[in-house]
């Protein structure tokens, strides 16, 4: 019997103010259940902005603890409501450090257990992206979740951008990778189609990522959507989301696909670690 997975992806516009940005992914997240998903992943920074186009210290207000915040054991009794595994992206201050924050995923098991968390390794700082300001690089490494679907990862955003930590993720063992991103147009337009898909190939799994849609009070960057699923091969799996609109896009995996991908292409047996000391020299 195949290993069929229903995933979701939301690409959704900023409503205003977090309360109704959390309530629009709830009822997303009914609405996906109520087509068959399994496991669903909401976007980067889920319930604010992408408040990054601008530095301005108001946006501390968005950090919670994670897992001890609000908002992560709403999503934890929203995940047992369901049955549906859910990779939760949010702001996260560090429970241990003060004035310590991280862009982070939450990773929530099918019977609302926490399973724990990715924080984002690679942190941007360009116009429009000033993330430095906002976030520490990552510290956690590149975990894989043994959930109720399978094994998943998460890599966020700007981190799709480095093939390490997408190799890392599958030598961990990751059957499943979860980027969630905001990003706009331009040069990145033309490479959303062709970095995820890589990892996907050059790893044997699948991934699923999201980019948000419109234009947000913030700034003029138009995000430009076009989330997607891609398959072991690199094949996107049905079409991919609009450029312009929201939606929710609802999916099937068939994890046996993994097995026959990495058997064909032998990529993991083919390694050759001795020789890559240099790729981590400073």
């Amino acid at each position: 019997m195949s290993r069929i997975v229903r995933g979701a992806l939301l690409q959704a516009s900023w409503t205003g103010d977090k309360e109704s940005m959390i309530q629009k992914h709830e009822q997303y997240a009914h609405e996906a259940k109520a087509q068959g998903a399994q496991v669903m992943l909401f976007q980067e920074l889920f319930y604010g902005p992408y408040f990054c186009q601008v530095q301005d210290p108001e946006y501390f207000g968005y950090t919670e603890w994670i897992p001890d915040g609000p908002t992560t054991q709403r999503m934890q009794s929203l995940a047992k409501e369901l049955g549906m595994v859910l990779v939760v992206p949010m702001y996260e201050e560090d429970s241990q450090t003060t004035g310590i924050y991280y862009n982070t995923a939450a990773v929530i098991d099918a019977d609302g257990s926490y399973l724990g968390k990715y924080r984002k390794t690679h942190i941007p700082h360009v116009q429009g992206f000033w993330e430095k300001y906002y976030f520490r690089p990552g510290n956690l490494g590149y975990p894989v979740f043994e959930t109720a679907v399978g094994r998943v990862g998460v890599y966020i955003c700007y981190d799709r951008h480095f093939p390490e930590g997408a190799r890392a993720l599958g030598l961990n063992g990751a059957e499943m990778v979860f980027i969630p991103s905001a990003t706009s147009r331009g040069l990145s337009e033309y490479l959303w189609r062709v970095e995820q898909v890589s990892h996907a190939l050059a790893n044997g799994y699948f991934v699923g990522t999201i980019n948000r849609v419109g234009i947000e009070p913030l700034g003029s960057d138009d995000f430009y959507g076009q989330s997607y699923f891609v398959d072991p091969r690199g094949q996107f799996i049905g079409a991919v989301g609009s450029p312009h609109d929201e939606e929710l896009l609802v999916r099937d995996m068939n994890l046996d696909v993994i097995t026959e991908v990495r058997q064909t292409w032998q990529f993991y047996r083919d390694r050759r670690p001795d020789q890559y000391g240099d790729l981590v020299r400073p």
